[in-house]
């Protein structure tokens, strides 16, 4: 799905004729914006074009963030907050998502989603020193798909998700799960007095990271605890075989293109 981008200007035409009484036909001949567009906006303005100006766009467009691809953008937003960065480039901003070489399946994972968020382009994957795999790619739009971004490290910063962000990670709180597991969590059998038992970690500085794992837990019904100030666990037996259903062994990352969701 193409990632749909329209003007300010574009937007506020709209919204004049919509105000001036012309149907929706007239306006898409008027302006060429699609009719269907044209629809859309007149019964419910997106929460990403509605009362903005061009100012408030770091790349001057404004997105119609309804048009990503939900499952792909939450795991890439929970990748982000694990172990992401954007940075400034000459012309361009570029995103990076740290990756362990250790696990290619998640390297691979990560790169799809990048590709459906941004289609039409390919992320690369470069390995660093030491056992680090960058996966990237350049745009000018990343700071408006991840408002998170800003100076200083995460855990420094307030981290809160615009609505329509929220809205996509309620929607798809499994891959958001995911990509914060994949990025700074871990899956571990543990041998409890002889019997083997799984338990998953999730390790993050960031409180306001922290809760918007828990929060998703919550969605699922998956019980966890806070183990200590950094460390967020779920171990019990219900709850790990829950996460097992569409979280797993980071070595056996499940493909984008594979995704299941259980009921």
């Amino acid at each position: 799905m193409e990632l749909v981008t329209r003007s300010v200007d574009e937007f506020n035409q709209v919204s004049q004729l919509i105000a001036d009484g012309l149907n929706n036909c007239a306006i898409a001949r008027i302006t060429g914006v699609p009719r269907e567009t044209v629809r859309d906006w007149c019964r419910n303005p997106p929460r990403s074009l509605a009362g903005e100006s061009p100012s408030g766009s770091p790349c001057g467009r404004l997105h119609e963030f309804d048009a990503l691809p939900e499952g792909a953008y939450a795991y890439l937003l929970g990748m982000y907050l694990g172990d992401g960065w954007i940075s400034r480039d000459r012309r361009s901003w570029r995103l990076r998502i740290a990756c362990d070489a250790k696990y290619p399946a998640i390297i691979e994972r990560c790169r799809q989603a990048i590709d459906a968020v941004m289609p039409g382009q390919m992320a690369s994957a470069v390995k660093r020193k030491g056992n680090c795999v960058d996966v990237s790619l350049y745009s000018q739009h990343w700071p408006c798909l991840l408002p998170q971004h800003g100076p200083g490290r995460k855990h420094n910063r307030r981290i809160v998700l615009q609505p329509w962000q929220q809205a996509i990670v309620d929607n798809e709180a499994e891959e958001f799960v995911l990509g914060l597991l994949h990025s700074d969590g871990c899956r571990v059998v543990a041998n409890d007095r002889g019997v083997m038992s799984t338990r998953y970690h999730f390790s993050n500085r960031s409180e306001d990271i922290h809760g918007l794992f828990t929060a998703a837990l919550d969605l699922l019904e998956i019980p966890w605890r806070r183990s200590s100030r950094y460390i967020v666990s779920i171990y019990r037996k219900a709850a790990t075989e829950r996460l097992d259903e569409f979280v797993g062994p980071k070595d056996s990352a499940v493909p984008l293109s594979s995704v299941h969701y259980a009921a």
